[in-house]
């Protein structure tokens, strides 16, 4: 299975936010077909919060056509969450972009509607620094 090339870069920006990796990559499977997100993690909380699990689909958006990144995206994004949903309701799914692809394409115009109109969380990072730069829900 090939991995995207910031894999390792939103692993490490988790784990220095606190995150404990927990699936590397993160199965989800239905009807006798198993797919894969990137990464799974949680976050322990105080106790009567409990934990926080995510799981975390990373695009680098280096194709030829932003728009058609999005487009390949979005239809991964939305397939894994519809399998997360029905079977581990309390885990969020984020599509995890760098700094510079979300300034230049998804912060505004059909990039911001795009994710706005179907709820896609967001994890941005910072790629030089191997960090989380925002959370957007």
């Amino acid at each position: 299975m090939a991995r995207d090339i910031y894999h390792n870069t939103v692993r490490d920006a988790l784990m220095a936010d606190g995150w404990i990796i927990t699936h590397d990559p993160f199965p989800v499977s239905y009807g006798g077909q198993t797919l894969y997100v990137d990464l799974g993690a949680e976050q322990m909380l105080a106790a009567e919060r409990g934990g926080q699990r995510i799981a975390v689909e990373v695009k680098s958006f280096i194709g030829n056509s932003a728009m058609r990144d999005l487009q390949l995206a979005l239809g991964q994004y939305l397939m894994y969450r519809m399998i997360i949903q029905e079977q581990e309701p309390n885990r969020l799914l984020y599509l995890a972009v760098s700094r510079l692809v979300f300034e230049s394409y998804l912060r505004q115009g059909l990039g911001q509607f795009t994710l706005e109109s179907y709820g896609v969380k967001l994890l941005i990072f910072e790629e030089s620094e191997r960090t989380i730069h925002r959370w957007i829900e």
